[in-house]
């Protein structure tokens, strides 16, 4: 009854998601002729009893017959039509129509119901890519639901198949920028939630979890089109107490593009059937104006808290994200150099041509003539013409005394993200043939120097490893490569939360045994 025959019914349940009873109404948008079929097995007091029924929901219209006009609703069944309206068919004869149907049977003790709707509106999707699209929205509009607590299992799963394929549905705690909004989640949760007040009336509306972190654009995808937002997340997840998405409230775009933040804001529970009165019948938004006062206030209200609190999260005092960094410079300096004038570092731009004596001799670098370090440039200026990128170190003895060694960079330092984090990727080679130990000086970038020694109580960029070109890392604080073989290192290192991170890689000889 609740969901073949009843439109627009208020909500009877505690809590409940839906509000006017609307949302079903998708199932008949997305049939081309507004037809679905409904198969279901449910638990009667005589045990279980398969149930299915043919329902349009569609444009009214004025049919002629003998009798003269007779208007029609566009609402239909096909069912048993004994009694004075349509019914279901009932047990074995509702099993073989749907086999007829070619319906998937419902196994021996199961229940659940199956909607199926009749020639779907792909837009011109192939299957394939609207099964994949449909994942993908499983994941935007349902993740809260996907997460579950370590010892227990999800409130939902789901799953996607294409004729007998299974599309796989993205995992929010891996998937940029969901993972963010994630973390947010699990702050709301923590203590570095925050409590959302309105002072006058006083009442509490809710609670607001925020992460910011630094992290590579990512490519926009038609279902993250579809909830705003595309390259970047500067959005607020709006939900109510049954944790279902409302909508991604958009936020101030922060000043750097690298720069991403989401939050999450969850109504208190007492709250929840003002903002469930707020929403339009898609659910998809809150509407201070639809309500009178002091409901419309409350409304008002939480959205001047939480852009509030995204200006205090947007300045230099904001909590960042664990393992993120405000800007890498030699990943950014040439985007960014409106941003960051008079700032010193190494930037896009800079000259890493070598310095020291020829001369000098020993197996350690060292800072004086040993080995060259990047000249700082004014970030966004011209940098001087350099004959090329390199960094080196002192010569050794046997094959490799010859030559001094070096670093040669593989264009500049930029950001990446390994294992949900934020890290700055270095590529380099060894150009010298022989054996040789890798090492990084990490420094905090400053305006004409580089701090390498922190404030108390602050971070510093940490060396996450060395990776290969297969992407095998070794976690080692220096490492031994056989050099000249042009193959492309990668120094990964972990930055320090809002800072400029100043990377020097570092090579030595090492004796063969």
């Amino acid at each position: 009854m609740s969901f073949v025959r009843n439109i627009g019914e208020p909500r009877d349940m505690k809590l409940g998601g839906g509000t006017y009873g609307f949302g079903k109404g998708i199932f008949y948008l997305v049939s081309d002729p507004g037809t679905i079929l409904v198969h279901t097995r449910c638990r009667t007091a005589h045990g279980l009893e398969t149930r299915l029924i043919g329902c349009a929901l569609w444009k009214k219209y004025v049919a002629k017959n003998p009798e003269g006009e007779r208007g029609f609703t566009g609402r239909h069944w096909w069912g048993v039509t004994t009694g004075e309206v349509v019914e279901p068919l009932i047990g074995a004869e509702a099993d073989a129509m749907a086999r007829r149907l070619g319906l998937a049977p419902f196994k021996a003790d199961e229940t659940g119901t199956s909607v199926v709707m009749i020639d779907p509106v792909l837009e011109d999707r192939e299957p394939i890519d609207a099964a994949t699209y449909l994942a993908e929205t499983i994941m935007w509009h349902l993740w809260p639901k996907m997460l579950g607590d370590p010892t227990e299992s999800p409130a939902m799963t789901f799953s996607v198949t294409c004729d007998g394929r299974n599309v796989p549905v993205p995992d929010p705690r891996e998937t940029r920028p969901l993972n963010l909004f994630v973390d947010a989640y699990q702050a709301l949760k923590g203590q570095e939630g925050k409590d959302l007040r309105c002072g006058n009336p006083k009442q509490f509306l809710g609670r607001l979890g925020l992460k910011k972190t630094v992290a590579p654009v990512f490519e926009p995808t038609d279902a993250g089109r579809m909830v705003g937002i595309e390259t970047t997340a500067h959005h607020v997840c709006l939900m109510r107490p049954a944790e279902l998405v409302v909508t991604y409230h958009q936020g101030p775009k922060p000043p750097a593009e690298l720069l991403s933040y989401a939050g999450v804001f969850r109504a208190d529970e007492a709250m929840d059937g003002v903002y469930a009165k707020a929403e339009p019948p898609t659910h998809d938004a809150w509407n201070p104006h639809s309500l009178q006062y002091p409901e419309s206030t409350f409304v008002r209200t939480t959205f001047t808290r939480i852009n509030e609190a995204l200006t205090d999260l947007l300045d230099l005092g904001g909590g960042a994200r664990a393992g993120s960094a405000r800007v890498p410079l030699g990943a950014a300096s040439n985007r960014f150099s409106p941003l960051m004038g008079g700032a010193w570092g190494i930037g896009g731009a800079t000259d890493y041509r070598t310095a020291g004596t020829s001369g000098s001799t020993g197996t350690s670098p060292s800072s004086s003539d040993e080995r060259s370090r990047s000249k700082p440039t004014n970030v966004g200026a011209p940098a001087p013409s350099a004959g090329g990128k390199s960094a080196g170190a002192g010569t050794g003895s046997g094959a490799t005394k010859q030559r001094r060694l070096r670093v040669d960079y593989v264009g500049d330092a930029y950001l990446d993200e390994r294992a949900g984090h934020a890290v700055i990727v270095q590529p380099f080679r060894l150009p010298v043939p022989g054996l040789q130990r890798v090492s990084a000086e990490l420094a905090v970038a400053l305006k004409g120097a580089s701090e390498t020694e922190p404030p108390v109580g602050a971070e510093m960029p940490g060396l996450v490893g060395w990776e290969d070109a297969s992407g095998g890392l070794s976690a080692t604080a220096s490492y031994v490569i056989e050099g000249g073989d042009g193959a492309i290192w990668h120094a990964i290192i972990r930055p320090a939360p809002d800072t400029v991170t100043d990377v020097t890689v570092a090579t030595q000889a090492v004796q063969a045994p």
